[in-house]
This record gives structure tokens, C-alpha cells and sequence, in this order.
């Protein structure tokens, strides 16, 4: 998952959770604030009622009555004033009941006691529970939809955010490792972006790239030079070794011995052929202006390798069916491509199997031949390495130098060739090779 992705996750589900919460604690805020607000109307007319008894006297409500009462047409709200027996004194607010012309009901009452002209009073300002919370509905579904639009609002604001902000990573990515072929060759330019963790990423990527471009280089020019310079010394050992063997007074054992030695230079002379072969290729020394015909191709390496065929009696069975060309590729590169990978397929293959070549195209753009084997196979394990350079089999009876499939693989790496390997122990291998038929490298 991309971290963008993960971010954006992230905040939504946190806003989310705040909403939760929100959505589940706004009927209570919502009584809180209204239960709140009432008291301070409560005491806001309780100190209306004061500043008029202290400038009129009581007698401005009581007018000779022994006590006043007043409320609303509802009964919604009322102002109660009567005088005082009890000794303590009060200033509350609470819930109550009250009978209003004989209507039983449920009030917010303020009670308030106070002296005028030495006598103690009470005031009562009451306010019906049913009027205080008439609004709690229409209330949270209001809070309700200015949270969700607030949501909605932040969560563009993030996602735009988030995508400006990791925008230089995804550019990174893309240029820096996605798609890119081994060797580094153009100079990348730096990426653009204001944080410093993106650009010392940035930057540590573009010298690793070329610490490693350099250490290619060189070990790419050290068996290139290596290579060459063994051939040299092999074929100078090689011709003196024949010029001993013309000794007529030569002992059976000497010229044994001679032999052998001749056998591991040549074993010698093959490995630093090969290994100047995949120097050449890695170096691009190859031109690729060649149009090929695959059955033209696969019958020039049949002709060469039957008389391997013949040694374990095995039968090869040639299909392809489609008549097009290969353009812009090597021959003499693509003829080595499938004589290493029949040449394995003989090479493991038991007495009297089989070696099947067809082709199939996958798409407009994509073509397929597949080299199939009944031999011993490839442990699971072993797949992924069989290509690296001198790693060998677990076929001790069919040693090898392990450069074959090196070769493979580097001619495929120059061609843009995916090859796919499919293998099943004591079952056999295939070794599909994918061209991509519209490729203008």
C-alpha cells in the first residue's frame, strides 16, 4: 500500500473516530448547553426582579397582596414573590414541580431569598423543563451537519495536502527505481521539493546509483581485460603442449598427463571466452539492426547440436506456427540465446526424453517460445539463482561451468527479453522467452 494511501487512511479513520464520539456525546453537550443557558436566564431575571425591588420596594409587586405570582399564557415561564418563615437561607437552582392553576408541571426554578424592610422574602423564577429542551433536536441535527461538512471540508483539504506532499517521493520512485535498466546511463537531475527528508532521499539514491554505475563499470572492464589477457597465455600453453605430444620418445604416462592438461585449458579457454562474451554484451559491443526468422533460427541450431541428440536418443519436437520477424535484434546473439538453453535441455535430460520448441503469441505486442524439457528439473529453491554467474546444478553427472544461463540472461537483459522459468523436480523445465515484438530499444 502506497503511503499516500496509508495517510489518507489514517486521517479518515481518525476523523471518523472524533465524529463517533462526537455524534455519541452531542445529546448530552447538547442538554449541558441548554440546562446551562437556562441558569443564566434564570439569574439574569432574578436580577431584573432585584433591581427593581431595591428601586421601588416590594410593594411595587405585591401591591398589598401578601404575595405576587406571574407567568406566561403557556405557563412556560413564571416570577413567584411571598415571604419568608424558614430561618435558612436560599440560592439554588434545581428541578422541580409546581401546580400552576392546577397543572402539575416540571420546572427549572431559581429560588432566591432576600430581606426587604426587614422582613425575608422568596423569588421564585421558573422556566418549564419541556421549553428548555424544545430545541435539543433541531440543535444536534444542526451540530450534525456542520461536523459532517466540517469532515468532508478537512478531508479535501487533506487529501490535496497529503498528494502535494508526498507528490516528490512518487517522483522519486518513478524515476529513480521503477522500470529502470541496469546500467545508469542518463544524468538525473534532482527533484524539486521543500522537504529535507525527501531530498537527502534524493540524494542518497543518485550516489548510491552512481557508486554502483562505477563499481560495474569496473568490474566490467576487469574481466573484459582479464579475459582477454588469459587467451593469450591458453593458446601459447595449448601449442606447446601439441608440440610435446609430436615427441615420439614420449612416455604413456607423460603423454597422458599432457592430455589432461590440455582438457583443463581448454575448460580454461571456453570460461574466458564466455566471460568476454558477456563483457561484450554487457558493454553493448553487439549491433542490433537484424531481422530474424524464428524457424530459420531454431532449425540453424537443430542442424548444429542433432548429433547431441543422439547420444541419449532424445526426440525433438519443433511447432512454430507463427509467421512473423524479430526486428532490431542480434542474430549471432539470439542463435547463442537458444543453442545454451537446448544445449541444457539435452544436457538434463534423461535417455530417451523429449525436448519440445512452440511458440504462441500473448498479445499484439507480446511473443512467446517456450523450450521444454522432460529432464530432472530445478528445486524450487535453486530457481531464482540459476541464472547468476558460475552457480551450478545439483546434476553431478552433467557438470557445468555455469556460465550458460549467464549468457542467457545477459543477451535477454540486452534484447528487453523476459524469460520465465517453470520447473518441477524429476517432471522437467520450460524456459519461456517473451518478446516484445514493437520495442524500439
Amino acid at each position: 500500500m502506497k503511503l499516500a494511501t496509508k495517510l489518507l487512511l489514517f486521517i479518515a479513520g481518525s476523523k471518523l473516530v472524533v465524529a463517533a464520539l462526537f455524534i455519541l456525546l452531542l445529546p448530552f453537550l447538547v442538554d449541558q448547553i441548554a440546562s446551562e443557558y437556562t441558569n443564566y436566564i434564570l439569574k439574569e431575571q432574578q436580577e431584573k426582579v432585584m433591581d427593581i425591588v431595591a428601586k421601588n420596594g416590594i410593594q411595587y409587586y405585591l401591591q398589598g397582596e401578601k404575595s405576587y405570582g406571574s407567568y406566561t399564557l403557556l405557563k412556560e415561564e413564571y416570577i413567584a414573590l411571598e415571604p419568608y418563615t424558614d430561618k435558612a437561607s436560599l440560592d439554588t437552582i434545581k428541578d422541580t414541580k409546581r401546580i400552576i392553576e392546577g397543572d402539575t408541571l416540571n420546572y427549572r426554578v431559581l429560588s432566591h431569598t432576600f430581606y426587604d424592610e426587614n422582613k425575608p422574602y422568596l423569588l421564585e423564577v421558573g422556566k418549564t423543563i419541556a421549553s428548555i429542551h424544545q430545541y435539543n433536536q433541531p440543535l444536534q441535527r444542526f451540530a450534525l451537519y456542520v461536523l459532517i461538512s466540517l469532515i468532508v471540508f478537512t478531508v479535501l483539504i487533506d487529501v490535496t495536502f497529503t498528494r502535494l506532499l508526498v507528490k516528490p517521493l512518487g517522483q522519486i520512485i518513478k524515476s529513480r527505481l521503477v522500470n529502470r535498466k541496469f546500467p545508469f546511463k542518463e544524468q538525473e537531475a534532482k527533484i524539486k521539493t521543500s522537504t529535507t527528508d525527501f531530498s537527502y532521499l534524493d540524494e542518497s539514491i543518485l550516489i548510491l546509483m552512481r557508486q554502483i554505475n562505477e563499481a560495474f563499470a569496473k568490474e566490467r572492464e576487469f574481466t573484459a581485460n582479464a579475459s582477454h589477457e588469459l587467451m593469450t597465455p591458453i593458446s601459447i600453453l595449448q601449442h606447446k603442449l601439441e608440440n610435446l605430444l609430436r615427441d615420439e620418445d614420449l612416455s604413456e604416462s607423460a603423454e597422458l598427463g599432457i592430455l589432461e592438461t590440455m582438457k583443463t585449458l581448454d575448460r580454461l579457454k571456453k570460461i574466458s571466452s564466455s566471460l568476454l562474451l558477456i563483457s561484450r554484451i554487457d558493454n553493448e559491443q553487439f549491433v542490433k539492426r537484424d531481422e530474424v526468422n524464428p524457424v530459420v533460427l531454431l532449425q540453424e541450431i537443430l542442424e548444429e547440436i542433432s548429433h547431441r541428440l543422439e547420444e541419449k536418443n532424445i526426440q525433438i519436437h519443433l511447432d512454430i506456427k507463427e509467421e512473423l520477424l524479430l526486428k532490431q535484434v542480434n542474430h549471432d546473439l539470439l542463435f547463442q540465446l537458444f543453442y545454451n538453453l537446448i544445449n541444457n535441455a539435452i544436457k538434463f535430460n534423461k535417455e530417451n526424453g523429449t525436448i519440445e520448441i512452440f511458440d504462441e503469441l500473448l498479445s499484439f505486442n507480446q511473443y512467446q517460445i517456450t523450450v521444454k524439457d522432460t529432464g530432472k528439473g530445478i528445486a524450487k529453491a535453486q530457481i531464482p539463482f540459476i541464472f547468476n554467474r558460475f552457480r551450478k546444478s545439483d546434476q553431478a553427472e552433467n557438470p557445468g561451468y555455469g556460465l550458460g544461463l549467464a549468457i542467457v540472461k545477459s543477451i535477454a537483459a540486452y534484447h528487453q527479453i523476459d524469460i520465465q522459468v517453470n520447473s518441477e523436480v524429476d517432471k522437467g523445465t520450460s524456459f519461456r522467452v517473451i518478446f516484445n515484438l514493437f520495442n524500439d530499444a
